[in-house]
């Protein structure tokens, strides 16, 4: 296994105590991962789900004491509750087991670039709240999480890479790509109103590094449909990682005067040192 070292990771919308969170890839991930700064970009647990029913087996589990023993051995971690774990907004300002809780975070970059990192959700009301879910239907879209975690087992089994199913059906609708699209903008206004490089956030499960004018919009994605993470190398560049069939840069956004790396091919990712 090789081992991914990098400045900082920020990953988001794990839905840990549901059956759809991919804990199993989280774990892989987080196991050949080393970094100085770990941001929890929200959702990582999903209290919502776990009113009615909760699913939690042993790869949940490791995936919380592989965050705690990264703490513990110096990395700095930062939770950010999201919208399904906003009841553990209720500590915000407090530390546990090294692990800061906070609202938001101003990250700098090594090449000085300062982000605004938030899980996002305080945007719906700008982008009518939840529509995406609404229009696929709450049931309906539970569903199709269903399915696709069932299809990528099977996939799994047949040897295959990891695919979408729920997110390739996400793009091909046209008010879902509306929905990202006033989504992004809407993060990209906050960020300039902050007089800010970028913005850095989760929630909506779309994945994706944009150049939105004077802007950097990056969205971590999610570990129910997609797999991915955004990391930052210690030149400061910025590459989204989509980790289910181990380890893919999907995109990147170099460091102001730096080189743009060769991208590799699909196979583990080399250390980003």
């Amino acid at each position: 296994m090789t081992a991914l070292h990098c400045r900082s990771i920020f990953l988001s919308d794990v839905h840990l105590g549901t059956r759809e969170s991919r804990a199993d890839y989280l774990l892989d991930f987080l196991e050949s991962a080393h970094c100085d700064s770990l941001y929890l970009v929200g959702d990582i647990f999903d209290l919502w789900s776990m009113r009615r029913s909760v699913h939690w087996d042993a790869d949940h589990s490791a995936v919380i004491q592989s965050i705690l023993d990264k703490s513990q051995a110096g990395t700095r971690v930062i939770f950010i509750p999201g919208n399904h774990d906003e009841a553990l907004r209720a500590f915000v300002g407090t530390e546990f087991q090294g692990v800061r809780i906070q609202r938001e975070a101003e990250h700098r970059t090594a090449d000085g670039r300062r982000f605004l990192v938030s899980h996002g959700d305080e945007f719906d009301a700008c982008v009518k709240h939840n529509r995406l879910v609404k229009w696929l239907g709450d049931s309906a879209y539970q569903v199709l999480l269903r399915l696709n975690h069932r299809y990528n087992d099977w996939r799994r089994y047949m040897g295959r890479p990891y695919w979408s199913l729920s997110g390739h059906v996400k793009t091909r609708v046209g008010r879902a790509r509306d929905y990202i699209r006033r989504y992004e903008s809407a993060a990209a206004r906050r960020a300039r109103e902050h007089r800010l490089d970028g913005y850095i956030c989760g929630h909506i499960h779309k994945a994706g590094i944009e150049a939105l004018e004077d802007v950097l919009y990056c969205n971590t994605g999610d570990w129910v449909e997609h797999c991915t993470a955004l990391v930052e190398d210690f030149e400061g560049t910025l590459r989204l990682v989509h980790w289910s069939d181990h380890s893919r840069t999907e995109a990147l956004h170099p460091a102001p005067g730096a080189a743009a790396p060769v991208l590799p091919d699909p196979g583990r990712l080399p250390a980003l040192t």
